[in-house]
């Protein structure tokens, strides 16, 4: 099954307590390269059948009025990711496609 990740960080414009924390701590640490952090949220939403238009844009509406709120938070991202069997279905439609023409490189690809 698809899973779905949404980014959601609070506005670059607003404190962030928990990120200031984060990054005194890493000071401490000995981790003087790290200027600053932000702290957001993750989330991952698993969904039945394939991603389509339909189901991209239902998960844009949920992100934006129910995973985050707009006054203090932004969605940064969100990212449609496969599982290694829906790769491998892929995979073996593009071969059997190509027939004996052995590998073809996926536009932009090159080995």
């Amino acid at each position: 099954m698809p899973t779905i990740v949404v980014d959601v960080m609070p506005k670059a414009e607003l404190l962030d307590p928990q990120g200031k924390a984060v990054a005194g701590a890493l000071s401490r640490t000995g981790h003087s390269a790290v200027s600053g952090v932000r702290v957001g949220k993750r989330f991952e939403i698993t969904v039945d059948g394939p991603i389509d238009d339909a189901v991209k844009s239902e998960v844009r509406e949920i992100a934006e009025h129910v995973l985050s709120n707009s006054v203090i938070e932004d969605v940064v991202g969100i990212h449609y990711l496969e599982s290694n069997a829906e790769l491998a279905e892929e995979a073996t439609h593009a071969a059997s496609e190509h027939g004996d023409e052995g590998y073809v490189a996926p536009a932009g690809e090159t080995h």
